[in-house]
């Protein structure tokens, strides 16, 4: 029987700079890696220990898959200074990612912020795989810097689907930045609902995602047509330590999306 503690070998195909402080690493595994969107994976940084990080790429490019670090702790500063070639050990795919299929034939309202967007990405990617079975897709992604765009040339391939609909939103724009200054919430009383037929996917930081819950319940969506994506200190990945409860559940086994009504009971869900 496998030791589901013990790492798989996967090396750096391609890094990618992506912010001042951010890399994509593209990684390869003996083994195939099969995935759905919003799973994480536990990478360990030889020597500094282990992470999870979501997996970023699309689920249908099996070959290799990718994950985007942002400089955080010491197995990031670690994973950061990685070259090409080198290798990282890999756990998983853990968790539960997004109910795909619940979602045909809805408008589906997609709200990032900062390296929420990371979590976002694959689902995304997913839903234009099958754009024919939405209504509508629209995207937030809100910064606080020009510079911190992440995915830029995602984001060229995105702006030019006819399906979706993109906004970047700056919380302090320079001079390279035209639009106007505007956060997700605020935006969302702009935007048209159809509250029985829509669903909300929410990733970024508490206050972020928090804030933008209460919008869309304000707008009519039902909690169960809310998904939102947790982050906690997952140490295991298993649902065994106990260090991402909330509430009832582990974020690690029982999430880390979740659909609100699952989880607006937890005192805990904004800490």
């Amino acid at each position: 029987m496998l030791n589901p503690y013990e790492p798989i070998e996967a090396r750096i195909e391609d890094i990618i700079q992506e912010a001042p402080f951010v890399k994509t690493f593209v990684l390869e595994c003996k083994e195939r890696m099969n995935f759905s969107p919003g799973q994480f994976v536990m990478v360990t940084a030889k020597g500094a220990g282990e992470a999870p990080f979501t997996i970023s790429s699309a689920h249908y490019e099996t070959n290799f898959f990718q994950i985007t670090i942002k400089n955080s702790g010491i197995v990031t500063d670690r994973l950061l200074q990685a070259k090409k070639s080198d290798s990282v050990g890999v756990r998983g795919p853990y968790g539960k990612g997004y109910p795909i299929g619940s979602l045909y034939g809805k408008d589906v309202i997609i709200a990032a912020g900062d390296m929420g967007i990371v979590s976002l990405r694959s689902f995304l990617q997913a839903l234009l795989m099958q754009k024919e079975m939405f209504k509508r897709l629209v995207l937030y992604y809100t910064v606080q810097t020009p510079q911190d765009i992440i995915y830029k040339e995602t984001f060229r391939s995105w702006m030019s689907e006819k399906k979706l609909q993109v906004h970047i939103l700056v919380d302090t724009p320079d001079s390279s930045w035209a639009n106007e200054k505007t956060d997700a919430p605020v935006l969302l009383e702009d935007i048209e609902i159809d509250p029985n037929n829509s669903a909300a996917a929410i990733s970024g930081p508490a206050e972020m995602i928090k804030a933008s819950v209460l919008k869309f319940l304000q707008r009519g969506l039902r909690p169960q047509d809310i998904y939102v994506t947790l982050y906690r200190n997952m140490s295991c990945g298993l649902g065994k330590c106990g260090h991402c409860g909330v509430g009832r559940f582990y974020v690690c086994k029982d999430g880390p999306v979740f659909n609100y009504d699952q989880i607006r009971e937890a005192n805990d869900i904004w800490d």
